[in-house]
């Protein structure tokens, strides 16, 4: 009788453990959605860029959580946005944590123009005076974010 007793304890705690030692506690504990920190270098001087939209998704378990958001676009952000000022025909690093793919966009008042070509994490101001407003659009493996920020050429 005492053998039962002691194995069935056994059995217990052994079961407890492993069930405790299965749940994914990183997953509980880790930041959702994930704030990733993204700026510019212009002449090796940083500058932050504004965070707009953005859409996450994970797996939790059996379910999938979606997060997604709506936000003004780049050329209503563009309007409180204070400009970094550059030299015609410079380069401007674009630098977001954990390596995304991205893509760059010149943006009109009217809405998105072009695509800019981005080269070594790099892309180059026109050599034209003026402001200009670009959307960086940063993709990892489950989730994007748009960033916008404004380069006036003097």
């Amino acid at each position: 009788m005492m053998k039962g007793i002691k194995l069935a304890r056994i059995i217990v705690i052994l079961s407890a453990s492993l069930l405790l030692g299965c749940t994914d506690k990183s997953v509980d504990q880790a930041e959702f959605p994930p704030e990733k920190t993204a700026a510019v270098e212009v002449n090796g001087s940083e500058y932050s860029i504004e965070k707009g939209g953005y859409r996450w998704v994970r797996k939790k378990g059996l379910e999938t959580e979606t997060v997604t958001t709506d936000h003004a676009s780049p050329n209503q952000m563009a309007e409180h946005l204070k400009p970094i000022r550059v030299k015609p025909d410079q380069k401007v690093k674009v630098k977001i944590e954990d390596d995304p793919v991205m893509k760059v966009y010149l943006w009109k008042e009217t809405g998105k123009e072009k695509e800019i070509k981005l080269e070594d994490d790099q892309i180059t101001v026109p050599a034209d005076k003026g402001k200009y407003i670009y959307e960086v659009l940063a993709e990892w493996k489950n989730g994007e974010i748009s960033y916008t920020f404004v380069a006036e050429i003097q």
